[in-house]
């Protein structure tokens, strides 16, 4: 009698240089990936920087801290040059100690630590891309690209995206940036989307899912939401490049149109700022910033949004938080990039990209036609389940390590 091959249980060591985690971007990518690799059985052991929050059930092992840098790392900084260092030396350790299977390096810097032990240790290494290097720098203003050095950062980008065994791109519009811009071979470039936390994230109106009305009741009394108001809710980082300012512009449009209309802004840096920015535009009374929310409680506050926004107009990021707003089934007015129609598809409201008019517009129509909004929202929450859930995004990425492995 024939008898049936097992699946390997591989052993994975995953780097991420940030301070995982923390609740935005990345690290919820990282998190999701993590725990469908460890649902389809596999050991992932994730390496740091010494910052950010731990997570139940998940193996993390962090650098030694940096006396004078004790906060929380986000996006481009020259302080990262010593925890990258840091991450190396922790990186080689527990590669020697593990002896993994499969190095997992995220972003840039973990593809190239990634890439220096692998080498030096016959381990394959699977770079998980998600944007370029550069752009992101850019939009960081930590470059200049118009500047000298715009060349020697993208020469280095080219160097790093062709070391590894295989790349994970987040959505499709990445593999012609990575496939025509930087050079790289198809045959090691594949897609693997960000996935919808299913299970975590409910819409308001679906049976049984969980939210006591109560409760959101008293939730909206302490943000203090006038009563009757509808609710456009944003959860993500405050920046420039993530489309805040214009948001912003949007919404004091929006707020002289539809008065009866609350913006709910979530999420971390440059509160105060950003504050101070709506307040100059009329908004104050019309608007909160509560900060960061604890990834497990999300769901709630999003639970209390009419609409869900995205002004994000990066081309080369992806934007794993519409995946979050699809699992809540809330309609959704996006910029109109290649990322964001890749996830929403045809149940999106779209503007064109930095457009800020367009932008109030499209909100304010969708405000305005409650059927409207719970098709496009039920729509989105039928294709969150048909086309992201976490058994696909677990599974591609072992058939890729498979790959790197030789075919195991």
């Amino acid at each position: 009698m024939g008898s049936s091959k097992q699946p390997r249980r591989y052993s994975i060591l995953s780097i991420a240089p940030t301070s995982f985690f923390y609740d935005y971007g990345c690290h919820v990518r990282i998190l999701e990936e993590t725990l469908a690799l460890q649902n389809l059985g596999h050991r992932v052991t994730i390496c740091t920087y010494h910052s950010g929050n731990d997570v139940d059930g998940l193996d993390i092992v962090r650098t030694p801290p940096i006396p004078w840098r004790k906060g929380v790392e986000v996006g481009s900084s020259r302080h990262k040059i010593g925890f990258d260092a840091l991450l190396a030396l922790t990186v080689f350790k527990q590669a020697i100690r593990l002896r993994p299977d499969v190095i997992h390096g995220h972003l840039h810097e973990g593809a190239l630590i990634g890439v220096a032990v692998g080498r030096l240790l016959g381990i394959p290494v699977v770079f998980d891309f998600q944007g370029s290097m550069t752009a992101e720098m850019v939009d960081h203003h930590f470059l200049n690209p118009d500047g000298p050095f715009y060349g020697l950062w993208r020469r280095v980008e080219h160097f790093v995206d062709h070391r590894p065994d295989a790349i994970i791109a987040s959505s499709n519009s990445a593999v012609p940036l990575l496939t025509n811009d930087f050079a790289c071979s198809p045959d090691r470039v594949y897609v693997v989307p960000d996935v919808a936390k299913l299970d975590l994230f409910h819409p308001r109106w679906q049976n049984g899912n969980g939210y006591d009305p109560q409760e959101l009741l008293a939730l909206r009394r302490r943000l203090g939401i006038p009563a009757g108001r509808k609710v456009v809710v944003y959860l993500g980082l405050l920046a420039e490049y993530q489309g805040t300012g214009l948001l912003l512009q949007a919404a004091a449009q929006v707020r002289r149109q539809q008065p009866d209309t609350h913006f709910l802004i979530m999420g971390f840096p440059n509160i105060e700022g950003y504050f101070q920015q709506a307040r100059a535009l009329g908004l104050e009374g019309y608007i909160n910033f509560p900060g960061r929310i604890a990834y497990g409680q999300t769901p709630q506050y999003l639970a209390l949004g009419d609409v869900a926004v995205s002004p994000k107009v990066s081309a080369t990021e992806g934007a794993g938080k519409l995946l979050t707003y699809m699992a809540m089934g809330l309609p959704v007015v996006a910029f109109n990039t290649s990322v964001a129609r890749e996830y929403l598809g045809d149940c999106g409201v779209y503007a064109p990209p930095g457009d800020v008019d367009a932008f109030a517009s499209a909100l304010c129509a969708l405000l305005q036609d409650e059927g409207w909004r719970e098709a496009l929202g039920r729509g989105l929450r039928r294709r969150a389940e048909e086309e992201f859930s976490w058994q696909r995004l677990g599974q591609r990425i072992v058939d890729i390590y498979d790959k790197v492995r030789g075919g195991e």
